[in-house]
């Protein structure tokens, strides 16, 4: 009974011992495939390395070659195509009667563009032109009276001699006893008369000498008031010659729909704009210290971003006095104590030439990018 109660040894779990493990090789993974040969890679590694190690000072000699020698191109992007573009108005006030030209239409110069109503042009014209006649023959009519002047002078100087011989005449006979107190008297009253009549004529014929210019023959073209007459003739034919609007220059109407027949123009309203093509340029805004180099009459060569394919070629035409933010509104205030130096922009102009019918019209407006051959290399820096 002991025996048969007596508990069986516990029995311990071991783990059979793994068997050592090889990588498994190409015939064991793929035995169906025959056995490539391994081809040694450590001196192809090698060389590879090495040969890196020595390119290296190649581009680093390079590099510092391109540094040195480069640098003679200034670029920038900051450029616009510019050209010669005027709204186009007239001084005087009307009504449009007609228009001559429609949207994005090429003019030439001296086309006619549109016309102001001219009727009141016209009549204030011929209100002129006969009032300069009235005048002409108001300074004819002042020229005779003037000679009919010099004759009565004439005749009352004649008047006057006599009566200065009559009163010789009496004194001596008063003297004598011939000739009474009283016919004295009178001869001399009449020969003061007479003087004074002569000084009146010759006064009126002095002031009517002036209203001729102190030349009793002048031309009657040439006289002061005939002149004032023959301006505002011109200024009315002056101001019915701008009812007829015309391009100051060849180029292209545009915003033409903005006026339209039986519209009141006031006096130098714009009635459209006019863009001169034959004749543009860039104006680029290259930072402050990439001029140093550059100068008038370099060449410089031009991309617009319309055309990325195409280049223009022109030169350096003229360089800003002063930077851009001399212009601004507000100008930057400097002084105070938390100023920070920024790179300021001075505005360029380049002529382009565009004498190449290939290339494609330049508008105004167009983002370009310039670059100007400077001739001066980087070179080496100053230690």
């Amino acid at each position: 009974m002991a025996e048969a109660r007596r508990k069986p040894a516990p029995v311990r779990d071991e783990a059979p011992e793994a068997p050592a493990t090889r990588p498994a090789t190409p015939v064991e993974l793929h035995p169906d495939k025959p056995a490539a040969a391994e081809k040694p890679r450590g001196p192809r590694r090698r060389w590879t390395r090495w040969g890196l190690f020595l390119l290296l000072p190649l581009v680093l000699a390079v590099g510092f070659y391109w540094y040195v020698t480069g640098g003679q191109v200034m670029s920038t992007d900051d450029a616009y195509v510019e050209a010669d573009k005027v709204g186009l108005s007239t001084d005087v006030a009307g009504i449009v009667q007609d228009i001559s030209v429609h949207e994005n239409q090429h003019v030439d110069t001296g086309q006619v563009l549109y016309r102001l109503d001219p009727r009141q042009f016209q009549i204030a014209l011929d209100d002129a032109k006969a009032n300069l006649a009235q005048t002409a023959l108001s300074i004819e009519a002042m020229k005779q009276d003037y000679q009919r002047m010099l004759s009565d002078v004439a005749a009352q100087q004649a008047q006057v001699g006599l009566d200065q011989t009559n009163f010789n005449r009496d004194t001596m006979l008063l003297h004598s006893g011939t000739v009474s107190q009283a016919v004295y008297d009178q001869m001399k009253s009449t020969l003061e008369t007479d003087q004074s009549k002569l000084a009146a004529l010759r006064q009126q014929a002095q002031v009517q000498l002036a209203k001729l210019g102190g030349d009793a023959d002048i031309a009657v073209t040439q006289h002061p008031q005939y002149l004032q007459a023959k301006a505002k003739v011109d200024e009315a034919q002056r101001q019915l010659d701008d009812t007829v609007v015309r391009a100051p220059f060849a180029g292209i109407v545009t915003d033409v729909p903005a006026i339209a027949p039986g519209k009141y123009l006031a006096a130098s309203t714009t009635a459209f704009y006019l863009v001169n093509t034959d004749h543009v340029w860039v104006d680029a805004n290259p930072k402050e210290t990439e001029l140093t180099y550059v100068r008038p009459g370099q060449s410089v060569s031009v991309t617009v971003d319309t055309y990325p394919d195409r280049v223009w070629h022109g030169t350096v035409e003229s360089i800003s006095p002063a930077g851009a933010q001399e212009f601004a509104l507000l100008p930057a205030q400097n002084t105070s104590g938390n100023w920070v130096k920024v790179v300021q922009r001075v505005p360029m102009r380049v002529r382009v030439d565009t004498s190449d019918q290939k290339l494609p019209p330049l508008r105004a407006g167009m983002s370009a990018e310039v670059a100007v051959d400077t001739g001066h290399a980087r070179g080496l820096p100053h230690l």
